[in-house]
């Protein structure tokens, strides 16, 4: 029996070991990576070009969110927190905008405007627990017309005037 005992130890050891070293060689990789690069839902096929301007505004809101989330440390756990959490619900907001400015599902559309109210409210209540002062008040921007129903008096390219 104890033949057999030590081969299967020895098998384990060199697999924790091995695992052990690629999981630390991926967190320094995750780490030390650039955040840009391909981003979330984006394609090159041509089926999609109608949807390109919400995927552009969609990316530029997502690198914006996790550039404004890598925060140093200052040594209150709380503090840090909110550092984080602010531009990841600010994200949130950014990207429901654009759902609001080129989608046309009714229900995803209200989804995205109790996105924006919550989120906002979110983010007051986190600066507050911490004791930072409060944005200035804005109107939420909760009633962007759908692509195809711009109101003709905003410049808007022709690829987004027609009717869906």
């Amino acid at each position: 029996m104890s033949s057999l005992i030590r081969p299967v130890a020895v098998f384990a050891a060199i697999t924790l070991a091995l695992g052990s070293a690629a999981a630390t060689a991926t967190l320094a990789s995750a780490q030390n990576s650039p955040r840009s690069g391909p981003g979330i839902c984006t394609t090159t096929d041509a089926g999609v070009s109608d949807e390109a301007p919400f995927l552009a505004e969609n990316e530029i809101a997502m690198k914006k969110m996790m550039d404004d989330m890598a925060v140093k440390p200052t040594g209150d756990v709380d503090v840090d927190f909110v550092a984080m959490m602010v531009p990841h619900h600010q994200g949130a907001i950014d990207m429901a905008i654009a759902v609001l400015r080129y989608g046309r599902n009714l229900q995803i559309r209200r989804l995205a405007q109790e996105i924006i109210v919550t989120q906002q409210q979110e983010i007051a209540a986190m600066r507050l627990a911490v004791g930072q002062p409060l944005p200035p008040a804005v109107p939420a921007p909760d009633q962007v017309p759908p692509a195809g129903q711009i109101d003709p008096q905003i410049s808007r390219p022709a690829h987004l005037m027609k009717e869906p």
